[in-house]
């Protein structure tokens, strides 16, 4: 049965080099408007169920075509669940899909610049993307969509990278006091 759990959670926590001091700073789940359209597939093999009754000798047909809906829209729907973004404080990594899970690493170190894309129904429903560019050229870790609050992963992320000594800090420089 332990085998099974792999197939049902994430568990990103098995990922964690622990012996090196790594911690999960925040582990984020995709944004609740990619269970949207997934959602609507199991409604429609619901109403698919529904019409069987009118559709007299060809019920069978609803069936299988309620049955088929359904268990794809409920696959699709834990695609979306099995798909996690983790925000360490040694790196970022992306762990996603079900049969076949792939994962893709950052480390901080090697963040060079973060994009935050907003659309207008990103900006009005509470989600964005990250674009991340690092020194090198071909990446396992580029984009991560559909970041449900997007402001305060972002944050999160400069946090760590601050906190890890990657960056200066600026202190107060004498001259530019009155301006």
């Amino acid at each position: 049965m332990a085998g099974l759990s792999r197939f049902l959670h994430p568990e990103a926590s098995r990922r964690m080099l622990v012996d090196e001091g790594e911690f999960i700073v925040d582990e984020v789940s995709r944004h609740w408007v990619t269970r949207v359209v997934p959602v609507l597939i199991v409604v429609g093999g619901m109403l698919c169920f529904a019409a069987m009754p009118w559709l007299g000798a060809g019920w069978w047909v609803g069936l299988l075509l309620g049955l088929g809906l359904g268990a794809w829209g409920f696959y699709r729907i834990h695609v979306e669940f099995m798909d996690r973004f983790v925000i360490t404080n040694m790196r970022v990594f992306r762990v996603h899909g079900v049969v076949d899970q792939h994962m893709a690493t950052m480390p901080i170190a090697r963040i060079l610049d973060i994009s935050v894309r907003q659309t207008l129904l990103g900006q009005l429903l509470g989600y964005g993307h990250f674009v991340f560019e690092s020194a090198a050229q071909d990446q396992g870790l580029k984009q991560i969509n559909f970041v449900p609050d997007i402001e305060r992963r972002d944050l999160t992320i400069q946090r760590v990278i601050q906190r890890a000594g990657l960056r200066a800090r600026m202190e107060p420089v004498e001259e530019f006091d009155g301006i």
